[in-house]
């Protein structure tokens, strides 16, 4: 974590959060004073060191908040006087969003599997199976020879034997075989199993079955906006349409003319990309734009420059400086 503080009139400060940073450069790119630096990102993406993606020289940070403002993953934190100015009227705020609709989702939890973020939490309550299905068992414990056959063919994992260290002061080898009724689903598997007819079993589902309701599953979904990066995961594999999601830019990706990806021997676009956009797909870099928020770290790690960022627009509203205004300015495609 970078700080740097000043002190006077206004009391500034400006943190840079590493755990939110996806070391895309955007920050760097805009800074008027050339006081943020770039750090290693491919290494420090892939894990191998342990280190900030940028470095703030704070002899030349005049903490003018530029770069919290661009910043479209709130990596970067401009104060004053204890007031984030992404809250105040006269700093420019970005529309980007992500939304999952509660009375539209299903909890089918695609979303939360899929956002390469784990910014989106499902707690999903179902039935017990005892309001699903219904009967009854009984495991005649004289006949049982204690095979353990039930237990292993059993496909609801209901049927559990109590065994035995068997020594000659005990030849038991077990005290008994017990079927859950919470988890036996009354298949009668493992009665035509059994090879001595210890176990009967009477499935009442069947007869019942027109006046069992429908299972109803009950959830929350919970999207942490503050993890989130807007990447568009959850829209695209959502199968009711429950997630919205508004990237920080408008535009394409494309490659140089010239340029001949090495694919799997280098991958450094697949590494740092944090919206898990990019494959390789017969030795070439494939990105995916319904994934890819255009925030540039692939371009940034290609050692061969390879990869071009054509940013058309940005979500970002209330910019009031005309200094502010030419500076973003050279974020998008000239």
């Amino acid at each position: 974590m970078s700080f740097v503080v000043r002190e006077g009139k206004e009391n500034r400060s400006l943190t840079h959060k590493n755990e939110k940073c996806v070391g895309c450069g955007i920050c760097s790119d805009i800074c008027p004073t050339a006081a943020i630096k770039m750090g290693p990102i491919l290494p420090i993406a892939r894990g191998l060191l342990k280190s900030d993606f940028i470095s703030i020289d704070k002899n030349n940070c005049c903490l003018c908040g530029l770069c919290a403002s661009s910043c479209p993953f709130n990596a970067l934190e401009c104060e004053i006087d204890g007031q984030n100015i992404r809250n105040m009227n006269n700093y420019p705020h970005w529309t980007h969003d992500a939304l999952i609709d509660p009375e539209t989702c299903i909890y089918c939890g695609r979303c939360s599997t899929a956002c390469p973020q784990d910014a989106i939490f499902l707690h999903r309550s179902l039935p017990e199976v005892k309001q699903l299905v219904r009967g009854e068992t009984d495991v005649n414990q004289d006949k049982c020879i204690n095979c353990g056959i039930c237990e292993e063919i059993c496909p609801a994992d209901a049927i559990k034997m109590d065994r035995n260290d068997i020594n000659s002061s005990n030849p038991s080898i077990a005290n008994s075989v017990d079927i859950d009724e919470s988890k036996c689903i009354f298949c009668g598997i493992c009665k035509r199993a059994c090879p001595v007819d210890a176990i009967k079993i009477v499935c009442t589902t069947c007869m019942e079955r027109d006046q069992i309701e429908t299972p109803e599953i009950e959830g929350e979904i919970i999207l942490d906006n503050d993890t989130c990066i807007n990447c568009g995961w959850c829209q695209e594999i959502c199968p009711v349409n429950a997630a919205e999601v508004t990237k920080p830019f408008e535009g394409n990706v494309t490659f140089q003319e010239d340029f001949v990806c090495k694919g799997d021997s280098c991958h450094a676009c697949v590494d740092v990309c944090p919206c898990n956009a990019i494959s390789i797909v017969e030795g070439q870099s494939v990105i995916n734009p319904k994934f890819c928020t255009l925030c540039g770290a692939c371009a940034k790690a290609c050692p061969q420059q390879g990869i071009v960022i054509n940013r058309k627009n940005m979500n970002l509203e209330n910019v009031k400086s005309k200094a502010w205004t030419n500076r973003l300015a050279n974020l998008l495609e000239n």
